[in-house]
């Protein structure tokens, strides 16, 4: 068994707030238990529910927590212990782990039958993709059943989902790659990442835009993450027959709108989507799409984009990035070591792709 340090560095949640109420201090290290696994990190993906989390404005009834917590994400790292009686995982494998609490720290427990393998030779921070971002970008589009030549709007293109949404519905063989991002730098990045048509969002008219994009049809599919009136929109911005999955509330507010079944009468859908759901409904389509999204990070055909790698104790500042709308694709934290005595911390690097 490896051994540990007793007490870790940790960023609690100890009342809702702003991004200041994220304040590191040491925590005794969790001990597994049965079926269970201490991860050592080595990165933790910060994603915008987790800023709505901060300030209990996170919509999902599944969530009635008791603070003090730590808040989730997506974690890569190398497992330290094994809890009593858990099998199929060893210590030192590379994994990642997708945790709705425990995450915002040096070490977590995390159950193993739900862990995911890391190859080694993947960079931590882009890795951490693979334990919930990805699958739910994955998930989004099989749940939208989108055919080859099909048109898709991807909503939030520049965000740690959208970006990946957009780049695997080209690799699908959709038709028209549609991205909407909320500034000039965000449209631009998602035009780099192959979206064919770049759409504002914020403009009022902007269902007018995608219907002249896709020669007065509409999208034949929306991955909406926004909610409130953009999901309103995306409905009626939909194809005869078009499908809108939506699967996340960016937008604000934890009131979810209502869609008339009078929207729908042209053959439309709307559907919901949670990485849980289709992880035990699925399992088999679940499993083949984190094999093709570790096949691609492998091989490039997938580029996660890292727009900063922030020490774990400046979490804070990650949250502000994200509610600041500036970041493109993904902000992830970096566990560190203290730095010695008498020399300066590293400070956070940002990357801009």
């Amino acid at each position: 068994m490896t051994a540990v340090p007793r007490r870790m560095l940790a960023v609690p949640l100890d009342a809702y707030g702003g991004p200041d109420v994220l304040r590191p201090r040491e925590l005794p290290i969790p001990e597994p238990g049965p079926g269970e696994v201490l991860i050592t990190a080595e990165a933790v993906g910060v994603g915008f529910a987790q800023t709505q989390m901060r300030a209990d404005t996170f919509p999902a009834p599944m969530w009635h927590p008791t603070l003090p917590l730590l808040l989730g994400g997506d974690v890569v790292g190398t497992v330290a212990e094994l809890g009593p009686g858990t099998a199929g995982v060893r210590v030192g494998d590379r994994v990642g782990a997708f945790l709705m609490e425990g995450a915002y720290a040096d070490h977590m427990v995390a159950r193993a039958d739900t862990l995911v393998p890391v190859p080694a030779e993947l960079d931590a921070a882009e890795a951490t993709v693979l334990p919930g971002a990805g699958p739910i970008a994955v998930g989004v589009l099989a749940t939208a059943g989108l055919r080859e030549g099909e048109s898709v709007l991807v909503h939030a293109a520049a965000g740690g989902i959208g970006h990946l949404a957009v780049q695997l519905a080209r690799a699908a063989g959709a038709g028209q790659v549609l991205a909407a991002a909320s500034t000039p730098a965000k449209r631009e990045f998602a035009a780099g990442l192959g979206a064919d048509t770049v759409i504002d969002p914020t403009r009022p008219d902007w269902p007018d835009a995608v219907r002249e994009a896709t020669g007065g049809r509409g999208a034949d599919v929306v991955l909406d993450s926004i909610g409130g009136d953009v999901l309103l929109a995306g409905v009626r911005a939909l194809a005869p027959a078009g499908r809108l999955v939506f699967y996340g509330s960016a937008g604000g507010g934890t009131d979810i709108p209502r869609v008339s079944v009078m929207d729908l009468i042209a053959l439309k859908a709307v559907t919901g989507f949670s990485l849980s759901a289709w992880r035990t409904a699925r399992p088999d389509r679940y499993r083949a799409g984190l094999a093709e999204l570790t096949r691609r990070l492998g091989d490039g055909t997938l580029r996660p984009a890292v727009h900063a790698r922030l020490p774990l104790d400046q979490a804070a500042t990650g949250h502000r990035l994200i509610e600041d709308r500036v970041h493109r694709g993904r902000v992830v934290l970096v566990p560190r070591p203290a730095p010695a005595p008498g020399r300066p911390a590293p400070q956070p690097a940002l990357e801009r792709s």
